[in-house]
C-alpha cells in the first residue's frame, strides 16, 4: 500500500444563481416557484418553430450587480453561445450559455471563514437558461416534464480550485448567498433551487503540484450535503490513492443516505457540446453609462455590514443573522437613516421583540404589521416619555395586533399616560411604599440590598410607564437609604 505524507484537497465550485428578473432571460412570460405546471410558459421559452430570443435587459442589469460587486473586469462586447446536448426537459436541444467570451472575468469572492476575511478568486461568470424538469416520482411508468422553468435567467459563478475544506466550501457557499440577497438579485433559496451548486474535487499528494483527476459533484441542494459530500468524496479518493488506484475523471453525485458518492456517468470533453456562437442573438454591447447606473444601485455589501455592526458592539452571532437576512437589515437601515432612530436602539428592538415576533408568527419581515416609521414612532415616544422597556414592549404587542390604529389609541388602551410624570409625584408614589411594606425596608437597611429590585418594580407598576426608570431608580435608592 501507498505511503504519502500529505493529501490535500483542491475544490472549486459552480454555483448557479436564479435572477429575479421580472421576466424570462429571452421570452417575455413570468415565473413561479409555485405555479401549477406548464403555465409559465412561451412559445419562445418552448423554442416552437418560428421563434427567435431576444436578451431582456433587467436580466443583464441585475447580472452586471453580481459582477461589479465581485470586482470583476466586464467585457464590453460580449456573446452567447449554444451548447449541445440532449435532455427531455430541455426544449430546443441546446442550451443557450456563454463559451469564449463570458460577461464577467476576473473577480474576487470576500468570505469569512474561521472569524477571518478571505479572499477567493472568481474565474468567470456567464449569464445563460435554465432548463425544465424531470419529475420522476408521480408515475411508475413515465417522466413528467414541467418547463415552466425552462428559460428562467441564471448565472453561472466558476470559482477558481483554490479551497482547501469542505468547511471552506461552506464558508464560500454561504456568503454567495449572502451576497446575491444583499444585492437583491435572487432569492437564493437552496430548498426552492434558486440557488445551486456543483463541487469540483480533486486531491494533491505530497505538495507536489500535480493533483489526482478532476471529479464534479453535481446538484448539492443544501449547505450540509455540501460539506458531506465533500467529505466522502475525498475519503473514496484518498483510499484510492492508498491502494494504488487512479481517480477517474467523472460526474458523481451524493447519497445523504449512505453518506456517500456514486457515479453517475464519465466526465464529458468540451468537445462533446460542440460550441458554436448563437446565431440568433447578435453580440451584446455594455455601454459604459449603464454599467456606471447599474454601480451606484449597489449598496452595502455583507463585509461593509459586519464590520460596521462589529463597531456596535453586535455580537458574532447576530452579525451573521443580519447578513443571512438583508431584508431585516435593510429595515433597520432605514430606522437608522430615514427616520433617526440610534443604531444601539434599533438593534435592540430589531434582534429583541420585532425578530420574537418573526419567528413566532413564522413570516418574513415584509409581512411584517408595523413600517419602519410606525416602530421608530414607538421607540421615539420611548426614548422622550422616559416609559419603560417592558411597558414599552407591551405596548409593541398591542400594536403589531392592531396596526391600523395610532399609537395614542394603542397608549390608551395599554393604560399609559403620554405625559410625564414629576419629581414630586414619583416622590409621593415611592413613599407610600415605603409605608406600606416597613418589614423589607427594615430588610434593605439591615443589609439585604437585593429588596431595593422589588422596591423598583411596584413603583414601575404603580406609575404605569409614565417615568423616567433613572429618576424613579434615584428616588427610591434616597428614600430607602433614608
Amino acid at each position: 500500500m501507498k505511503q504519502m505524507k500529505q493529501i490535500k484537497p483542491v475544490i472549486g465550485l459552480e454555483v448557479h444563481i436564479q435572477l429575479n428578473a421580472p421576466v424570462k432571460i429571452f421570452s417575455p412570460e413570468n415565473y413561479s416557484f409555485s405555479a401549477q405546471p406548464n403555465t409559465c410558459i412561451h412559445p419562445i421559452s418552448l423554442a416552437l418553430p418560428g421563434t427567435l430570443p431576444r436578451l431582456n435587459e433587467q436580466v443583464l442589469r441585475l447580472a452586471l450587480r453580481l459582477a461589479l460587486a465581485l470586482r470583476c473586469r466586464i467585457n464590453s462586447v460580449f456573446w452567447f453561445s449554444r451548447k449541445n446536448y440532449f435532455y427531455p426537459d430541455l426544449p430546443k436541444g441546446y442550451q443557450i450559455t456563454q463559451f469564449d467570451m463570458p460577461y464577467a472575468v476576473d473577480g474576487v469572492l470576500r468570505y469569512l471563514f474561521n472569524g477571518e476575511w478571505k479572499s477567493l478568486k472568481i474565474l468567470r461568470i456567464q449569464i445563460e437558461e435554465d432548463t425544465g424538469k424531470s419529475i420522476h416520482e408521480l408515475d411508475p411508468f413515465h417522466t413528467l416534464l414541467d418547463f415552466n422553468r425552462a428559460g428562467v435567467a441564471l448565472l453561472e459563478l466558476v470559482t477558481a480550485p483554490h479551497i482547501g475544506s469542505p468547511e471552506e466550501a461552506e464558508a464560500c457557499l454561504r456568503a454567495i448567498r449572502q451576497l446575491v440577497r444583499h444585492l437583491k438579485i435572487s432569492e437564493a433559496s437552496m430548498e426552492e433551487g434558486s440557488l445551486r451548486c456543483d463541487a469540483n474535487v480533486s486531491l494533491e499528494v505530497d505538495d507536489s503540484g500535480i493533483t489526482t483527476e478532476r471529479v464534479e459533484i453535481k446538484n448539492l441542494n443544501s449547505f450540509r450535503f455540501l460539506r458531506q459530500a465533500l467529505h466522502a468524496e475525498i475519503e473514496r479518493q484518498k483510499q484510492l490513492i492508498l491502494e494504488g488506484k487512479s481517480v477517474k475523471r467523472e460526474t458523481r453525485g451524493y447519497d445523504p443516505a449512505s453518506r456517500k458518492t456514486f457515479s453517475m456517468r464519465t466526465k464529458e470533453h468540451l468537445h462533446d457540446y460542440r460550441y458554436f456562437p448563437e446565431p440568433d442573438l447578435p453580440p451584446i454591447y455594455i455601454p459604459e453609462s449603464l454599467i456606471e447606473d447599474v454601480r451606484s444601485e449597489i449598496g452595502d455589501l455583507p463585509e461593509e455590514i459586519w464590520k460596521e455592526l462589529a463597531k456596535l458592539g453586535v455580537s458574532e452571532k447576530e452579525r451573521q443573522f443580519l447578513l443571512d437576512e438583508p431584508d431585516i437589515y435593510a429595515y433597520f437601515k432605514e430606522l437608522c437613516d430615514k427616520h433617526k432612530i440610534n443604531k444601539e436602539e434599533a438593534l435592540k428592538w430589531i434582534l429583541g421583540p420585532v425578530t420574537r415576533y418573526l419567528n413566532e408568527k413564522k413570516i418574513r419581515i415584509s409581512e411584517f404589521p408595523l413600517s419602519p416609521s410606525r416602530l421608530a414612532e414607538l421607540i421615539k415616544y420611548g426614548e422622550n416619555s422616559g416609559v419603560h422597556m417592558s411597558l414599552l414592549k407591551q405596548v409593541f404587542r398591542l400594536w403589531v395586533d392592531a396596526p391600523g390604529r395610532s399609537l395614542h389609541e394603542i397608549l390608551r388602551e395599554a393604560g399609559v399616560s403620554e405625559k410625564q410624570m414629576s419629581q414630586t409625584e414619583i416622590k409621593a408614589t415611592v413613599e407610600r411604599l415605603i409605608k406600606q411594606y416597613p418589614e423589607k425596608v427594615h430588610q434593605y437597611r439591615s443589609g439585604k440590598k437585593g429588596i431595593f429590585g422589588f422596591f423598583m418594580g411596584e413603583a414601575m407598576r404603580e406609575l404605569r410607564g409614565r417615568a423616567d426608570p433613572r429618576i424613579v431608580s434615584k428616588i427610591v435608592r434616597e428614600l430607602l437609604e433614608g
